[in-house]
């Protein structure tokens, strides 16, 4: 949701990043070089033979030679890695695609670096501060708001309390339901 330093790092936060993670290699499958991989979101599925991925902090570029869903997991055998020790090796790496290869988003969801730094102001037009942090539970992420003073509120990004995303005007507008803010009734 000038010309000075400030602002010149507020655009550079609204920027896209170059590469998005979408999940982290657990382990090897078996003796043939397959890995295990939890995903971090539904970009997981851009992951297709014959794409490259970028595994690692290095972002180092391999090709995928397959990739299909294993449970609640994803299994991914990439050119190079023809056995359990190669696998191995990458245990613990996060895999990342390329933002652009990324593809649109589905209505109403948004990358965290597009949510970070919004204005956040309740559906009365109070000012609640700015998203400093998200934290992902699981169930759904919780934003982080802080105002000028430095207090914290916790919004859950759920429908009832997340009303609109403006990503033009950088504004996010909330509903406080009760119990939200940390001095009000529950």
């Amino acid at each position: 949701m000038g010309s000075s330093d400030s602002s010149r790092r507020k655009s550079d936060a609204r920027q896209p990043p170059e590469y998005l993670a979408v999940g982290r290699i657990v382990r090897p499958h078996g003796l043939r070089g397959v890995m295990v991989v939890y995903p971090f979101s539904d970009l997981v599925q851009n992951l297709v033979p014959s794409n490259t991925v970028y595994i690692g902090s290095k972002r180092i570029p391999v090709v995928i030679r397959n990739f299909q869903s294993h449970k609640a997991r994803f299994l991914l055998a990439i050119e190079g890695c023809e056995d359990y020790d190669a696998a191995e090796r990458w245990r613990g790496e996060i895999v990342h695609i390329r933002f652009d290869e990324a593809g649109p988003l589905t209505a109403d969801v948004y990358y965290h670096w597009q949510i970070l730094d919004l204005h956040v102001v309740t559906s009365e037009g109070e000012p609640l501060g700015k998203v400093v942090q998200i934290i992902e539970t699981g169930a759904n992420d919780v934003y982080i708001v802080q105002d000028q003073n430095g207090a914290e509120l916790l919004l859950p990004a759920i429908e009832a309390v997340i009303l609109e995303v403006d990503l033009e005007l950088s504004r996010m507008v909330v509903n406080l339901l009760p119990g939200l803010r940390p001095d009000s009734p529950r």
